[in-house]
């Protein structure tokens, strides 16, 4: 058997050789593909060994001092310390000068000046798994890594590298500059709660047969938001009835939709209504600290949200969301005719129409008398009395005809498709349980992925972790 190779250019040639006697092999493109990422993984990875090992050992003086709050503590014992690292391309031994003082722990001037995280595998490694557990579940994401990379990582250090990958969220979006908002007069702000499926406690109650509408596990609520900038789009009654009853594809060139400018999607389980509402107002004032554009917010129905949105964001026109109206009517249709009923089609139709025109209290209206006139009595009586008093509580927050005339936004799709695309694609898969730590630092790493910051946001947590590991306790050179 011949010798494996010892340095890169080694390597390099074993892999010339492979690949010209690869004709009389009658080996087809999938194996010389496969061989040669494995072959070339491994000419990297000796030419990262070679470099390391004529790297000098970090030297740097005689002894190094450290000030603590109890005295200045001198590091003058030295050792030569080896140490493994895991990188995409495999595995490395770092021989690198230790300072020991006794009682304290043993300073590194090497693995500051190579960036080097405190766990064994690498920021590169780090990012690969994060973004791949973000995308999908641990052990595809696993798996997923080993067969691109040939790196193994245990589930529960992926669990730990997700954990310590989102630490730094808000430091990073509190100290970016505010997006520009050029050709964009409008800001808009969406807010929406979505469940997450939670982890049992350890002490449960085994229960042989569930109550009526009793779901088999609980959900906590997380809070989600969307803000982004657009020019005003003004439209129509027509127009939107068009939208939302259009039976089949039309054949008619629609006006093409702007999209939004900026988008940034994020959510918390943590935090606090109060504190994340805050937060999005932040978000806001971040990008237009003058408030010279129009500020726009939507909400659902929801009155303790709307309580505190309206509470955070006075002065500003709060906008309750359409798709939440006519989910209501729909309820009221459908009691009425049944479901799949033209009959149910027409009269969810009229409705709308007659609420986009700002006709709220004559809808109202309507459907108290219907159920005074027809003597409704049991649930179709009481959907009928909590869709009236849910459009009579909402009635201000329901101009649309204002709000379409200039160009508003009238539905929070922005905040809706963060609820599937940011909770429910990867939080509600057959199976999933959250704990509240897990949960919440993936909504942080999968907000900034769908919001497009995530090579930006990895370059700021390895800046900010070099910090933590190199530059709370920083040392000087003693030469004495």
């Amino acid at each position: 058997m011949a010798a494996a190779p010892s340095t890169g250019l080694d390597a390099l040639f074993e892999l010339e050789r492979y690949l010209a006697d690869a004709q009389g092999t009658g080996a087809g493109l999938p194996e010389l593909e496969r061989e040669s990422v494995r072959r070339g993984r491994e000419i990297v990875r000796l030419a990262l060994q070679t470099h390391l090992d004529a790297r000098s050992p970090g030297d740097v003086g005689a002894a190094l001092l450290v000030d603590h709050p109890d005295g200045t503590v001198r590091h003058s014992e030295k050792r030569l310390q080896h140490r493994r690292i895991v990188t995409i391309v495999g595995e490395l031994s770092l021989s690198r000068l230790g300072y020991a003082a006794p009682g304290h722990k043993s300073i590194h001037p090497l693995d500051a000046e190579l960036c080097l995280p405190s766990r064994s595998f690498s920021y590169e490694v780090q990012r690969h798994l994060a973004r791949a557990a973000v995308c999908g579940p641990f052990e595809e994401a696993v798996r997923t890594m080993g067969t691109l990379t040939g790196v193994a990582v245990p589930k529960r250090s992926a669990e730990q590298i997700v954990l310590d990958a989102a630490c730094d969220f808000e430091t990073f979006y509190a100290g970016r500059t505010g997006a520009s908002l050029e050709d964009a007069d409008l800001l808009v702000g969406a807010v929406d709660g979505k469940g997450i499926p939670m982890v049992k406690p350890e002490r449960v109650v085994k229960v042989v047969r569930r109550k009526k509408g009793e779901k088999p596990n609980k959900k906590k609520m997380a809070t989600v938001a969307a803000v982004h900038a657009c020019a005003p789009r003004p439209r129509t009654t027509e127009t939107v009835l068009e939208s939302l009853f259009a039976e089949g594809p039309s054949t008619e060139r629609r006006e093409a939709r702007q999209r939004p400018k900026d988008k940034r999607v994020w959510a918390s389980l943590l935090s606090t209504k109060d504190t994340f509402i805050a937060e999005v107002k932040a978000e806001m004032i971040r990008r237009d600290p003058d408030r010279s554009h129009t500020w726009v917010m939507v909400t659902d129905g929801e009155r303790a949200l709307q309580r505190r949105v309206g509470a955070t964001f006075s002065g500003v026109t709060l906008v309750l969301d359409l798709l939440h109206v006519l989910e209501k009517l729909w309820k009221v249709g459908h009691a009425l005719y049944g479901e799949g009923s033209s009959e149910a089609v027409v009269f969810v139709r009229e409705r709308t129409r007659r609420v986009l025109d700002g006709e709220v209290s004559q809808v109202v209206k309507g459907l108290r008398l219907i159920a005074t006139k027809r003597r409704l009595t049991g649930e179709k009586a009481k959907t009928l009395k909590s869709v009236a008093d849910y459009l009579y509580a909402n009635r201000t927050r329901m101009a649309y005809d204002d709000y379409m005339a200039k160009g508003w936004p009238i539905a929070s799709g922005s905040v809706e498709g963060a609820c599937k695309c940011l909770v429910r694609d990867r939080f509600e898969r057959s199976g999933m349980r959250w704990s509240p730590a897990m949960a919440e630092a993936m909504l942080r790493l999968r907000a900034i992925y769908l919001s497009g910051d995530w090579d930006e946001y990895w370059e700021w947590h390895i800046t900010q972790d070099q910090k933590r590991l190199y530059q709370t306790t920083p040392w000087r050179v003693d030469e004495k």
